[in-house]
């Protein structure tokens, strides 16, 4: 698997998203892709607990520690990076999590309008 260049959603060098739990398809800490990423885990968030109850209730349950695979479970105010698909599905929902847009992969711009990305920036007006 060949990682795509690291770069974000503004050209920039791709920055961190979360080593605490360690995050990204290549668990790098980074929203790191390639080819073989299908889900697209691009965008970096910051879960809240809205967003966790609606992922459960889908079908993938982020809070259950799973030891086995070497994780603790995610709770609100950790970050992740996450599908992009998936993003979308929670803004349609109306509990979408903000947005690290520095540690948000440029390939999430593939899935999601860049305008869409800038109204969760956890800078922005939605904190």
């Amino acid at each position: 698997m060949e990682k795509q260049q690291s770069v974000n959603v503004y050209g920039k060098a791709l920055e961190p998203c979360s080593m605490d739990p360690l995050t990204g398809f290549f668990r790098d800490g980074a929203c790191n892709t390639c080819s073989e990423d299908k889900g697209s885990h691009t965008v970096c968030v910051i879960m809240t607990d809205e967003f966790l109850a609606f992922s459960k209730y889908l079908g993938n349950d982020l809070t259950t520690p799973r030891p086995e695979f070497n994780f603790s479970g995610l709770k609100a105010g950790d970050q992740w990076c996450l599908c992009a698909s998936r993003f979308l599905q929670a803004v349609d929902e109306d509990c979408a999590p903000k947005v690290n847009l520095a540690a948000t992969h440029k390939r999430a711009l593939e899935i999601i309008p860049l305008e869409l990305l800038e109204k969760y920036d956890f800078r922005g007006t939605l904190i």
